[in-house]
Order: structure tokens, then sequence, then C-alpha cells
């Protein structure tokens, strides 16, 4: 059906611009632009613009100033993100009405609508519990998930031919890749959610040393607790945002070898050979914005461009991957 196929494609795309406007308004310090949810400040079109309107949002959040800029960037966001659950619920309705054509399960689509009912629910945690890091993080995987699962939805709407003939060692390869990148996605989005992308300003050594002698895990990875904290109520210390950025840059390390590997062992493949040049390349690049994001001390653009990258490296390898098992 190719109403399917372009509904599942415009969704894909929309995906991708709510990953981008979700690492805009957190990088912005957006992410408590609007101290309510879903409105802003009791609107659920708009923001407060007016003098009148100013003064009731005074009223009504005593405690919250009203920031226009961040407000309008926050719902901007959330309109793309309810768009996109729209264009995912149309998508589940009509895999549930082609549910009796040969192949055509409702599973994945249906899968991908309760994961957009969960990402609205972080949402609201992200705003109502002030930017608990481990609900912001899970926020940011949530999305990656989405996005992937679009992906994977229209890779197997795609009809396409199985790739060449792959052997398990190389299938593995694919799989441990895409793990791997998921895996430091998670930990970048830990990063970002603790504010602890400058904790190292230098590069490639973290506060001059490759091992610094002053990291605290115990605290850097505890999962309940507020932002800026420890879980029994302490200032979280530099020595844990040191850890958490070092962890960060040692999973990076091993994102590239082992994607790099893949890459490379397609490369030499000549039926693969596009494929391994593609994920070489993203490759490349987003090691490149990582490394600029310290150099230059974390500018804007190059953040949101690193997260967008981390992004399709994420569906590049799972379609590698997908592509590698479909070829056994």
């Amino acid at each position: 059906m190719i109403a399917y196929r372009r509904l599942v494609a415009a969704a894909i795309l929309l995906a991708f611009c709510v990953v981008g406007l979700g690492a805009y308004v957190r990088l912005s310090d957006a992410g408590l632009g609007c101290p309510d949810w879903p409105g802003c400040y009791g609107h659920l079109v708009g923001v407060p613009d007016e003098p009148h309107e100013h003064a009731a949002a005074a009223r009504a959040f005593p405690q919250k100033p009203v920031e226009t800029g961040k407000a309008w960037k926050e719902m901007v966001h959330r309109y793309f993100a309810g768009t996109l659950g729209l264009l995912i619920l149309g998508i589940a309705v009509l895999a549930w009405r082609r549910r009796g054509e040969p192949g055509r399960s409702p599973l994945l689509p249906t899968v991908l609508l309760g994961i957009v009912a969960f990402q609205a629910l972080l949402g609201m945690w992200t705003v109502t519990l002030l930017l608990k890091p481990v609900i912001v993080t899970a926020h940011l995987l949530g999305g990656m998930a989405t996005l992937s699962l679009l992906v994977w939805l229209r890779l197997r709407e795609s009809g396409q031919q199985p790739g060449p003939p792959a052997g398990p060692l190389l299938r593995l390869a694919g799989l441990v890749a895409l793990a791997a990148v998921a895996a430091q996605i998670a930990l970048g989005g830990w990063v970002s959610s603790n504010y602890a992308a400058l904790a190292c300003t230098d590069f490639p050594t973290c506060g001059g040393a490759w091992m610094p002698a002053e990291m605290d895990f115990r605290h850097a990875f505890q999962l309940r607790r507020e932002l800026g904290q420890t879980a029994d109520g302490a200032l979280l210390s530099h020595a844990a945002l040191t850890a958490i950025q070092w962890t960060h840059r040692t999973g990076a390390l091993v994102v590239a070898l082992l994607v790099g590997a893949l890459a490379a062992a397609l490369i030499a493949r000549p039926a693969w050979r596009r494929a391994g040049l593609l994920l070489a390349a993203l490759l490349a690049v987003q090691v490149a914005l990582g490394i600029s994001n310290v150099l230059l001390s974390l500018p804007l653009a190059v953040a949101v461009a690193h997260n967008l990258g981390a992004a399709l490296l994420l569906t590049a390898a799972l379609a590698v991957a997908s592509r590698l098992w479909q070829a056994r």
C-alpha cells in the first residue's frame, strides 16, 4: 500500500526532527520552559505573550517567571511530538486493517504506539519531576527507539531483497555494533541530563590524565536522585561528573573500534562496500562532532548535531544488521 509506506516515511522524517528538537530544547536549557503539561502556563495553544497573560501566569505559577523564548522552544517540540504520535496512530490503524494480508502483522506498529504513549508520560514527568536525570535520559532513549522502530518498519515494508550472503561472524558483528551504539547513546543521554559534557575540557586526556585520579562512580551512576544531587541530597561533586564524562569517552572508543571493524569488514566485501562506507563516514563525523564539543566548549549547533549524528549512526547500524541477518 503506497499510502501506508508514505505515512511511515513521513513519520521517520518527523521522528528525526523530534529527536533534534528535543536535543535543542535540552541543550538550550529550555526543558522547563513551560512549568506545566501538556499546556504552557495554562495555554494549550501558544504561550503567554501579552502583558495580561504574563500577569495571569505569574499569579498561577509564582515560582516560575515567564521566559517566552524558552516556552516557545518547549511548545514547538511538543507540537512536533504530538503530530508524530498522530501519524503513528494512523500507521497502527492501517496496519490493523491490513492484518489479514499475508505477512502483514500489526505487532510492530502496535508496539510503536505503546512507546509513543509512554513517551508522552516521560515528557510529562520530565516537567513535573524537574528534569530528573533518569527521566530525561529515558525520554531521549524513547525517542531513539521510536525512530529506530519506524526505520525497521520501513525496511520491512520496502520489500527489499536479502543482501549478499553473510557469515555468522559478520552477522554477530552487526548485532554487537548495533548494541554498542545503543549503549553509547544511553551514556550520552546520561552525560547530557547531568550537564557533564564539559566535566573534562581537554582532549584526548581528561583533566590532564588518561584516567583521572578523582572519579566518583558510586554517585555518578545512581539512577534515583535529583538533578545535580546525590541520592542523599548532597551536591553532586565534580568527581562524579568527571566519572560520567570519562565513561562516555571510553564508550566512544569501544564504539569506534566495533563499528570501525564492522565497516572495514563490509568494505572488504564488494557487495557490502557501500554499506561499509556509509557506516565509516557516519562514525567519523560523529567522532569529530564529539571532539569538537569538548574543544569548542559545547556550542549549541555542534551539540545538537552530535545528537542527530547519533540517531543517524543508530539507524544505519540497524539497517546494516537487519540486512546481514536477512542474508543468512
